[in-house]
């Protein structure tokens, strides 16, 4: 029976369970024949090792061994966690793997989405992992119990937090409002409740966001005031449930993309780390031809927009109106030739007529993918499409439709910004045939 070799596991699986030979050879990932049912010799989506007879097998890791009793012996793949909250945790899944393995299974997310839709790519490119401590966005559960505050990630599959004591994934900058959180929370938290902590990292330093709680009385207001200041917050914003209230923000908040300052609404999207975006950006730019004007499709505050597009035309398309006006706005700052559309692509998706206006489309579209604009990209004549993605099922699914309109997959990079999680981005390139 063929299986994936220790130092190669698979993340997804195609249709009847498992990887192919065709599969592994196309993307020149090893595979050997194992006639050892007890050797754990992949990782499956979810994260369980798995033997080579199929058995799902928790916190294994590739070189395994499960032995006659159950017990499970650690192969030279299995590595120490960093973390003492590691596995409860639901913020990580993956620490108990090495780097080696940890990287082929954001390749095999990739390769094994793309198998199971019959999707070739003629380049699989070396993955990227983001570092330890460079989790630059984060949302957070809060609960209170009496004087008891508990701040961190919840348990994989439960809703019972975690109260950390150490991160190994965040931004040191933002694990450390964890810890004086907790007295604010007992001031502003109603008992039994629970409440969202979401940080981001800004041009200013720290925007916090506290959402669920209750201020009442100027002891709290004050409360507040003292956190913001002495913990040199960008912006403290509080939404008691009727909407969101900056109560701290000296100047305003930005972010920047292709030194281009761009305000930045709360908790608004970012990539989640600063070197998987510049990753992803560098895909996109390889991918781009030299001159023409470019559309940026579901293009954010700008990521791509403002980091490519400062000597070529940009059209910028998006549906959310407060990252619209931010764009736009920093856009004309900026004095940049792009053209900012509040616009809905799923129920307005551009058309070929519109597409073929453009030398190359960036997309870069929610986790449901973008069927809808997809199909109109399918039956365009736009030569390169720079597909960026957050689920690799999703670009899998649309790609294929992109193939059978004429396209195809010249490469793909997969990105692991979400270090020792399951979640894998990636960056797909597509040219006209």
């Amino acid at each position: 029976m063929a299986a994936w070799r220790s130092r190669a596991p698979g993340g997804a699986r195609l249709h009847r369970g498992r990887f192919d030979r065709a599969t592994a050879s196309r993307y020149r990932l090893p595979l050997v024949t194992s006639a050892d049912n007890d050797l754990i010799v992949r990782i499956a989506a979810k994260g369980d090792g798995v033997t080579a007879d199929g058995r799902h097998v928790a916190l294994a890791a590739p070189g395994d061994r499960l032995t006659a009793d159950g017990a499970l012996l650690h192969g030279p793949h299995h590595a120490a966690s960093p973390c003492v909250h590691f596995p409860a945790c639901g913020g990580c899944e993956l620490q108990h793997v090495d780097e080696a393995s940890l990287a082929d299974f954001v390749s095999a997310r990739v390769a094994g989405a793309l198998a199971g839709q019959g999707v070739e790519a003629a380049e699989l490119l070396p993955p990227h992992l983001s570092p330890p401590r460079t989790r630059r966005r984060a949302s957070l559960r809060a609960a209170r119990q009496g004087r008891k505050v508990t701040i961190g990630f919840a348990e994989s599959g439960s809703h019972v937090l975690i109260d950390l004591a150490m991160c190994e994934v965040l931004d040191p900058r933002l694990f450390a409002l964890v810890a004086p959180l907790r007295p604010l929370l007992n001031l502003i938290l109603p008992d039994r409740r629970a409440a969202h902590v979401r940080m981001s990292l800004t041009d200013q330093g720290v925007d916090l966001l506290l959402e669920g709680v209750r201020v009442e009385g100027l002891a709290a207001d004050e409360a507040l005031l003292e956190f913001a200041a002495a913990h040199k917050l960008a912006r403290l914003t509080i939404d008691e449930g009727d909407g969101q209230q900056a109560r701290w923000e000296p100047e305003p908040v930005t972010v920047s993309f292709g030194g281009v300052p761009v305000a930045f609404p709360p908790f608004a999207f970012l990539q989640a780390t600063p070197d998987g975006e510049a990753a992803l950006v560098e895909v996109v730019r390889q991918a781009l031809p030299p001159q023409g004007a470019i559309a940026d499709l579901f293009c954010g505050l700008g990521t791509f927009a403002l980091a490519l597009g400062e000597a070529r035309p940009v059209y910028a398309a998006e549906a959310a109106r407060d990252l619209v006006l931010s764009l736009k706005s920093a856009a004309n700052r900026a004095q940049r030739r792009m053209a900012v559309d509040h616009r809905d692509l799923f129920r307005r998706p551009l058309t070929p007529q519109e597409l073929n206006r453009f030398a190359a489309i960036v997309i870069d579209p929610p986790r449901a993918g973008a069927r809808e604009q997809v199909m109109q990209l399918a039956a365009s004549s736009v030569p390169v499409i720079a597909y960026v993605s957050c689920n690799p099922a999703s670009f899998a699914r649309d790609a294929a439709h992109l193939i059978a309109g004429g396209y195809r997959l010249a490469s793909v990079k997969p990105v692991g910004q979400f270090r020792w999680s399951t979640h894998v981005e990636l960056a797909g390139t597509f040219r006209r045939s």
